[in-house]
């Protein structure tokens, strides 16, 4: 609606540059975040990501960094991020200890998707 407050937003970042997820390259992030900038009814709040998934806690770290990083270097350019959601039931820890505001955990709070659930949700 042309009256309405900025869509709050993350971008989301593809840090994994896996084929089979979304988002920006890591090359692309700051270049269209100051696009995203510039577009009134959006207000970028921060950024997202969800890696590939590993057990192995010294790759979840190595992932997370690499958002982590980006997510400080843009707010030292000057955006007022508040958000870096990054982190699953499988990583979270890993995330928080480099830096998400957000983490998403609801495998760990309700149980993993039974095929039943998933055939439901299409």
């Amino acid at each position: 609606p042309l009256h309405s407050a900025p869509l709050n937003i993350c971008l989301q970042i593809n840090s994994s540059e896996e084929v089979s997820k979304g988002g920006a390259s890591v090359a692309e992030v700051a270049t269209l975040a100051k696009d995203i900038s510039q577009l009134p009814n959006l207000k970028l709040r921060g950024l997202m990501a969800i890696p590939a998934p590993t057990k192995d806690l010294a790759k979840q770290h190595a992932q997370f960094k690499i958002v982590g990083e980006i997510y400080r270097d843009l707010q030292q350019q000057g955006f007022e991020f508040d958000t870096l959601s990054i982190g699953m039931s499988e990583d979270f820890e890993a995330a928080i200890a480099e830096g998400a505001t957000i983490v998403r955990i609801g495998s760990a709070i309700f149980g993993e998707r039974t095929m039943q659930t998933r055939k439901q949700l299409e």
